[in-house]
């Protein structure tokens, strides 16, 4: 009887997302329709786009889990790091620039922004080397948290659980490209804000109620010798708190999946309402993931079977209703962070290395063919390096999922940054990021493989978190200084991409105070 109710919900979820593709299919012909939406995009569309693509599977599931294990209750603060920087300071800061010279400068992906910006084709073929090879690991990383729920409801294979989600993302991104998955986004948001309120309630009461649940966090120590810390303001160890909020939440800035939905952006009003409806998103979906992972030690023998299992125990009591409502909500995180990444790798691969090189132009229709082609390649690769690393237990692999987000933010977040706002950027800083960010990152790897059997680092950078956090605060730094001292861009081309800001727009009286005197 379970069953036929999960497999009914999810036939539902499904044919929708289909239909949604197939009905949008006449806006993606074109390459900017395709991946833009023809720049038109409104405020609720962008807003959902964002969030959902900031918030997958990975969060949910493993994240939550993790670091309420690590931090308790005080993990609420992640959240919170994510939606007033990660949402609110991102769209504020962000938004609106990004948007303006994205158009002047008529790029459609983050590294042909670095090629125009710094006048420089080499930057833009590294940065999408960067993408490329960093993105595919940290895709991998979106079905992991699948697996366990789909155990627990139909005690399925993993690999199928893989399979359908991946074929039928690539079904409706193919066929209706970027605004198909900016409604289909939107639905998988609304679905994620039902279902994590719906969840924390259910497992509140199911545990006694409110007052019982913190009575009991509190009296457990976890080995720390302070019965009550994870239910304290800050918990257990403020300082790796800190860093997990700053690479969680500042990180985004350097994303190009995230920052790319910035470029479709339709007007000043989207960019308004987009961050308040950004903002609130991330408050309920982060900040209720983590909250809910503050509960963590009241599971210990979840635990023994590692962080993912400890969201899974929580849920395994709910309804069946509750329970088909939690695997779409997964699906749903899954499934919009998945057509985010893989239309973000595929438009960089097509116009940013395909295209250059190409002895004929593209015409726009072999443009769409190409990035769909390669949006195919990239959901499969992905697909089978997760199934690889899940079965064969690959460390290499998982791994590398846990360095991509910081090598990719590290490498992209200060030039980025910089470039939209400081005129003395110059290239030679922005290859430093890039080295800078990627290599710290990947000499990580190769510790965690193989040199820690030589010597030993401080526990403190022996965490990809803290030494990914570290590398985006300090490049923060080290991209103005080295900017200094390096080469200055050609002063005329720099004062032509930034007059795009200093255009000016007639706007309503109602809108923009004016001193009628002065007229």
């Amino acid at each position: 009887m379970n069953i036929a109710i999960y497999l009914i919900m999810l036939a539902a979820f499904f044919g929708l997302m289909i239909f949604i593709g197939f009905a949008y299919r006449r806006k993606s012909r074109s390459t900017e329709g395709f991946l833009l939406g023809g720049r038109t995009v409104g405020p609720w569309l962008t807003a959902f786009a964002y969030g959902t693509s900031y918030f997958s599977a990975v969060i949910f599931v493993g994240y939550a889990g993790q670091f309420g294990w690590k931090f308790g209750v005080a993990s609420t603060w992640i959240g919170l790091g994510n939606a007033f920087i990660g949402s609110l300071l991102a769209w504020n800061l962000l938004g609106r620039r990004t948007r303006i010279m994205t158009r002047h400068l008529k790029t459609a992906t983050m590294s042909d922004f670095f090629g125009k910006r710094f006048d420089s084709n080499a930057l833009k073929i590294a940065a999408a080397v960067i993408i490329f090879i960093f993105l595919i690991p940290y895709t991998a990383s979106l079905y992991n948290g699948l697996s366990r729920l789909f155990a627990m409801a139909f005690d399925i294979p993993f690999w199928v659980c893989i399979i359908v989600m991946s074929v039928l993302t690539a079904v409706y991104v193919i066929a209706g490209g970027y605004m198909a998955t900016a409604v289909n986004d939107f639905i998988q948001g609304i679905i994620m804000l039902f279902g994590i309120v719906a969840v924390i309630v259910a497992v509140i009461v199911g545990n006694g109620g409110w007052n019982e649940v913190f009575s009991s966090l509190s009296q457990i120590d976890g080995g720390t010798g302070q019965a009550g810390v994870f239910t304290s303001f800050f918990g257990p160890d403020v300082v790796s708190l800190f860093f997990v909020i700053i690479l969680t939440s500042l990180g985004t800035w350097g994303l190009p999946q995230m920052v790319q939905k910035f470029y479709a952006i339709k007007d000043e009003s989207a960019i308004v309402k987009g961050t308040v409806i950004s903002t609130a998103f991330a408050l309920v979906v982060a900040g209720g993931c983590y909250f809910l992972g503050g509960f963590s030690r009241l599971y210990p023998d979840a635990a023994t079977n590692g962080f993912d299992a400890i969201i899974p125990a929580m849920l395994s009591e709910l309804s069946p209703y509750l329970i088909g409502l939690v695997i779409i909500l997964v699906l749903s995180a899954s499934m919009s962070t998945l057509s985010s990444l893989s239309m973000t790798s595929a438009s960089t691969l097509t116009l940013d290395l395909i295209k250059p090189v190409k002895k004929k132009e593209m015409k726009d229709k072999e443009q769409v063919l190409c990035i769909r082609s390669f949006i195919v390649v990239f959901i499969v690769i992905s697909a089978v390096i997760a199934i690889c690393q899940y079965y064969l237990k690959l460390d290499l692999i998982a791994q590398m999922m846990g360095v991509s987000w910081g090598a990719l933010a590290g490498s992209f977040l200060a030039p980025f940054l910089y470039g939209l706002y400081y005129k003395k950027t110059t290239k030679a800083s922005v290859w430093f990021s890039y080295a800078y960010g990627s290599g710290v990152m990947v000499l990580y790897l190769l510790y965690s493989l193989w040199l820690k059997n030589y010597f030993t680092l401080p526990a403190f950078l022996a965490s990809p978190l803290n030494l990914g956090a570290i590398v985006m605060l300090s490049g923060l730094i080290l991209v103005p200084l080295i900017s200094l001292f390096t080469q200055k861009p050609d002063k005329e081309k720099i004062e032509e991409i930034f007059s795009c800001y200093s255009k000016t727009s007639l706007v309503p009286a109602k809108e923009v105070l004016v001193d009628e005197d002065e007229q």
